[in-house]
């Protein structure tokens, strides 16, 4: 047993140089790692206490109200939608079923895509804010985020290999008018 023990320690000691190397490389990012931490934190707690629908999944549009039969239209469809005069959480499943859509198309989306698939969905684009997806280094980006303002709120969303698939929350407009801290792309497309 006391053979294993040091090489424990060693995986520990070198899987920390790592870590150290990677927050190295995220803190350049101007506030992108922050970000992230800040967003993951929310997502985490947020989980612990609701859970949104994944977007994989959907959700009825309505939550609770008996309904006997969705609004007339051409077709059938119980896909989320957009409720313009509802709140910011009433719209995260609609916000994340857009999402979705976006991965499945192109799980490599960018986050233009994203800002041109939620502005297609019916979401203001200049309410939205998008972090970049290559560093200063010319780097792909460990995660993208982006937002959109909505009814007093953000809805934020965040994608990339170090956020471990999609993730979203519902978090308040900072300080600043903004949803995201640190450097943003311009939406000028």
């Amino acid at each position: 047993m006391s053979v294993a023990e040091p090489a424990e320690q060693k995986m520990t000691m070198g899987s920390g140089r790592r870590r150290t190397r990677q927050l190295r490389r995220t803190r350049g990012l101007g506030g992108v790692g922050v970000v992230g931490a800040v967003l993951l934190l929310a997502v985490g707690l947020t989980a612990c206490t609701a859970s949104p629908a994944e977007p994989g999944t959907t959700a009825p549009a309505s939550s609770g109200s008996a309904e006997p039969e969705p609004e007339p239209s051409a077709t059938s469809d119980s896909s989320p939608r957009l409720l313009p005069t509802g709140t910011a959480a009433e719209n995260l499943v609609y916000f994340n079923f857009v999402a979705a859509g976006v991965i499945k198309a192109n799980p490599a989306a960018g986050g233009r895509d994203y800002i041109d698939a939620l502005a297609a969905g019916g979401f203001d684009r200049a309410a939205m804010e998008v972090t970049f997806d290559r560093t200063q280094a010319d780097l792909a980006a460990d995660a993208v985020q982006f937002s959109v303002r909505f009814a007093g709120e953000c809805l934020i969303g965040q994608i990339g290999p170090a956020s471990n698939g999609f993730h979203s929350v519902v978090a308040p407009i900072l300080s600043t008018g903004l949803c995201l801290v640190g450097a943003t792309r311009q939406i000028d497309w």
